[in-house]
């Protein structure tokens, strides 16, 4: 399984984070499988960052083998939907941009994607960029999306990624954060929610 990760996906994030540039494509990272961190189980905070964030992203599970996908075909590629979490070590991707160095280890890091229940995607009418979605920490709204706001679309991204690498059944892509990341703490309790529906639902120890 891959995990495929896309950086400043939405405007205000970009700005958020200090970058202005125009971007004509995708900004693509991976995360090991290593990463995945499913069924409410709890994350623990790493001792290698002081600055540890979350990004509440949608994110697409991929349902059937595609290489060089075409625009017309696309949205046979992919059938479910939900919420997970880019976990970025912040201090660590700063210093490593900063010395032009690769940024890989500042996202990658184990238990870095957690991921929230699947649905459908027919249970929301298939439409993918039509859903609006947000992070509760200790029971107060700290980020919300609409994913119609994305730079570059799901189908978009899927037609990219798959110029350069075979998607395969279940791999998941991280279709990129809204403004308003944050740093999380032992003892928060996060949850993720696509519209009504609560995915997405663990602790930080």
């Amino acid at each position: 399984m891959k995990i495929i990760c896309i950086g400043m996906n939405y405007t205000l994030h970009k700005e958020e984070l200090g970058h202005t540039e125009a971007t004509p494509e995708p900004v693509i990272f991976m995360k090991p499988d290593s990463a995945v961190l499913r069924d409410g189980k709890p994350f623990f905070l790493p001792d290698f960052s002081q600055n540890l964030q979350y990004e509440t992203e949608v994110v697409v599970r991929i349902s059937r083998l595609g290489k060089a996908i075409s625009p017309k075909f696309v949205r046979r590629y992919y059938d479910a939907v939900t919420v997970g979490i880019d976990f970025t070590a912040r201090d660590l991707q700063n210093r490593f941009r900063a010395e032009g160095h690769p940024w890989e280890l500042s996202k990658g890091f184990d238990e870095s994607a957690v991921i929230g229940d699947f649905i459908p995607l027919t249970d929301v009418g298939n439409e993918v960029q039509n859903l609006h979605f947000h992070l509760d920490v200790d029971g107060n709204t700290v980020q919300q999306g609409f994913t119609g706001d994305m730079l570059f679309k799901v189908d978009e991204i899927i037609c990219y990624v798959s110029k350069f690498m075979t998607l395969k059944i279940g791999d998941l892509i991280y279709t990129g954060t809204p403004v308003g990341v944050g740093r999380v703490a032992i003892g928060n309790h996060l949850q993720g929610y696509l519209e009504d529906k609560k995915l997405l639902d663990f602790y930080v120890r």
